[in-house]
């Protein structure tokens, strides 16, 4: 490649998603990784969890594009095999006094577009987790899990497919445009 149209430092998950969105629009792309594999940096120290979008402060750019982006992600994964699971989660209160913080994080989840908790009961709770000891608790379905590794394979894939090259154990020294 003597000429490209955009080069991407980097070839974790958002490089990789970088590089995916410029090939897919017709950019010649070439993504420079000074690893001698992708994903082993930040990437790959991740909790790996995809986030329902309910602690972010309401009105914050966060707050506005994570739902939306976790839709989109769980689609992603849908139609690219990506392992991934919606299985929720709970916070919950393990006495009285915490119990205004579940209603606090409800109010602000809703605020922020992310609507979709329920306030359970400590039997309601437990009904689903038979060892969990609370006294109530928030169930947030639109969490999950992915396997990051997966992902970033899937968007190099991607990345590729529409003309991308990828240059592993090229570090970047230097640069102008």
């Amino acid at each position: 490649m003597d000429h490209v149209d955009c080069i991407v430092a980097g070839a974790g998950v958002i490089g990789l998603a970088i590089a995916r969105e410029m090939a897919r629009r017709g950019m010649d792309t070439l993504i420079l990784e000074a690893e001698n594999a992708i994903g082993t940096g930040t990437s790959s120290r991740n909790s790996e969890v995809i986030h329902a979008g309910i602690y972010y402060p309401a009105r914050s750019l966060k707050a506005r594009l994570c739902v939306p982006g976790r839709e989109k992600l769980y689609r992603y994964c849908q139609e690219r095999a990506v392992p991934h699971a919606r299985c929720g989660k709970l916070i919950i209160a393990t006495d009285a006094e915490q119990e205004p913080v579940l209603a606090s994080i409800l109010a602000n989840a809703s605020a922020c577009g992310a609507g979709d908790l329920t306030l359970l009961t400590a039997a309601e709770a437990r009904s689903l987790e038979p060892k969990l000891r609370c006294t109530a608790a928030l169930l947030s379905p639109a969490t999950g899990i992915i396997d990051s590794h997966a992902l970033m394979l899937a968007l190099l894939g991607d990345a590729e497919e529409h003309g991308a090259a990828l240059s592993l154990n090229t570090r970047i020294v230097c640069g102008r445009i």
